[in-house]
């Protein structure tokens, strides 16, 4: 009996001290955040590609992950949440022009085009409406035109003989000036230039400038005003957030628009964040070796962009064997291979990313060799190659060797299928558009747009990276569909792959604990739903705050 009383004097004791500590657990406040957000799902983009149901976000810093019980059981808030759609960490654009699309707002908008025709007329339009003497504009792509033809500037020239005209092709490495704007940069038959072409035809000047020859006429044109590039700036921002963009590349600036960047982000004009690449003038070195890089949460600017060779549709990339459709001619090397090493050791020695532009299986393959005579074995300089469009299957492993980013644009592949295997012929498109190849080289692989080359827009991207189709959802197969990338691959390199090739995966890229709370609502999940080009960018966020 005595054992019995003792027994229950025990459990007693033992209830009443789990109870202690249940009472004492459950006064313990919460702590107060800024925000607590609920969704279907939230992806992570961690190293395992987690989901989880909520978050908690304070000073704009992700503070907590997980369910929402265990989220609400430990902090509490004023400001709760609660989507219906899908989250995933704010895409991130690897690789296009902001400052460049930016200014194609305010010119003549030529892409989709039909015909010179229907050039001539929107140039008509615009010059209407405008009294800037010059008029530019961008976008047009000659090889989906109906009419098949040498292209010239008699049409232009004959309806605009004393307004200067340039217009480049929407891959912006061609450019087409009409006879005013060829006597105003002192063209003419005699003409030189390195890295460039200017085609001539019948003993006469077509207008066509490839590469460095644009310079002469882009040198001419005068500067837009301080108010047009702010404007312009602001303007593209917004449409790069409604679209799910929260971080955005400028793939070659000069100094006085990094500047004018960040400046606009100090006064708080300028919110979206922006990673930008250096052209190699000597004021850029000038500036960067005296001040060293730019490297805040907003803006990263440690690293310069070169060009090895020109583009694949104006024939300018460099190949190792002739174009299919154009006999004994392999494109050109905009920068000589020598001037590329020179320029790659000066940027060594600055402590600054390389990266270079290479679309040709040539260019690519003489620029990775550059880069790991300089590199010499395994590193985390982060040194990258703009585009590798076409890289023979035998020269991926310098990739490997050397620790060089591959960083490509998916939706290049679908917009450049139809005509590709023209200029490569199909016996040598093992090496186009490699992007699962490429992937498997250093087990990640940053996506971009190239806009505005391409459109801004990352589901795009994504569609292409993984399906291999275009928006009319051709061809039925995919192209070159053993290349495609995974549901969760295509993610990561719209997300933590591309912060990490922008060197600023250590605030953004996933929604991790510590990171900036950058994220993105879409109405579905594009990991499960095929048909997601319908899917809607409910909502995007920078650190916390809904835009």
């Amino acid at each position: 009996m005595r054992d019995l009383k003792l027994s229950q004097r025990f459990w007693f004791m033992l209830n009443g001290f789990w109870m202690v500590i249940i009472i004492a657990s459950c006064g313990q406040p919460k702590t107060n955040v800024d925000l607590i957000v609920k969704a279907k799902r939230i992806y992570l983009c961690d190293s395992n590609f987690s989901f989880t149901e909520s978050m908690a976000i304070s000073d704009g810093k992700i503070v907590a992950t997980g369910s929402y019980q265990d989220i609400t059981s430990r902090y509490s808030s004023q400001n709760e949440e609660n989507h219906k759609g899908v989250i995933f960490p704010g895409f991130i654009d690897a690789h296009s022009h902001f400052y460049g699309y930016a200014l194609t707002l305010n010119r003549v908008d030529l892409k989709h085009t039909i015909d010179m025709e229907d050039i001539v007329k929107r140039l008509a339009e615009h010059a209407s409406k405008s009294s800037e003497l010059w008029i530019t504009g961008r976008g047009w792509d000659e090889t989906k035109w109906e009419s098949q033809g040498s292209l010239t500037n008699a049409m232009i020239s004959a309806y605009f003989p004393d307004r200067p005209i340039f217009i480049k092709r929407i891959d912006g490495h061609l450019g087409l000036a009409n006879n005013k704007a060829l006597e105003l940069a002192g063209v003419n038959m005699d003409t030189q230039v390195d890295g460039g072409e200017i085609v001539k035809m019948g003993g006469r000047l077509t207008g066509v400038l490839m590469d460095n020859a644009m310079n002469l006429i882009d040198d001419i044109i005068p500067e837009p005003t301080r108010e047009t590039e702010t404007s312009s700036l602001l303007k593209a921002q917004d449409n790069c957030l409604k679209a799910g963009l929260t971080a955005v590349t400028d793939a070659g600036l000069d100094l006085d628009k990094i500047l004018l960047i960040d400046s606009l982000q100090k006064t708080g004009d300028l919110t979206i964040r922006l990673y930008i690449m250096a052209n190699p003038s000597e004021e850029n070195f000038a500036y960067f070796e005296k001040n060293g890089p730019i490297s805040n949460p907003k803006l990263e600017v440690s690293s310069f962009k070169l060009y090895a060779d020109g583009s694949l549709g104006s024939r300018g990339a460099k190949l190792k064997e002739s174009y299919c459709d154009h006999d004994n001619y392999t494109g050109l090397w905009v920068n000589q291979p020598n001037e590329l090493r020179k320029l790659c050791n000066r940027i060594d020695k600055l402590g600054f990313q390389v990266n270079t532009h290479c679309i040709g299986d040539s260019a690519n393959r003489k620029t990775l060799e550059i880069y790991g005579s300089i590199l010499k074995g395994k590193n985390d300089k982060r040194w990258r190659i703009e585009h590798a469009q076409v890289v023979t299957p035998a020269d991926r492993a310098l990739f490997k060797e050397f620790s060089i980013i591959p960083s490509v644009q998916p939706t290049h592949a679908t917009s450049d299928m139809p005509w590709v295997d023209d200029r490569i012929c199909e016996d040598r498109m093992d090496g186009a558009y490699a992007y699962r190849s490429l992937l498997a080289t250093n087990g990640f692989l940053p996506l971009g747009t190239d806009f505005p080359v391409e459109e801004i827009y990352p589901l795009e991207t994504y569609f292409a990276a993984v399906h291999r189709q275009n928006k009319e959802y051709k061809p039925l197969d995919g192209f070159l569909i053993n290349e495609s990338l995974s549901p969760s691959q295509a993610v990561f390199g719209m997300t933590y792959w591309a912060a990490k090739a922008n060197k600023m995966d250590n605030n953004i890229g996933s929604l991790e604990v510590g990171k900036s709370a950058d994220f993105v609502v879409l109405d579905q999940d594009i990991t499960l739903e095929k048909y997601m080009l319908k899917t809607r960018v409910l909502n995007t966020y920078l650190e916390g705050e809904a835009l």
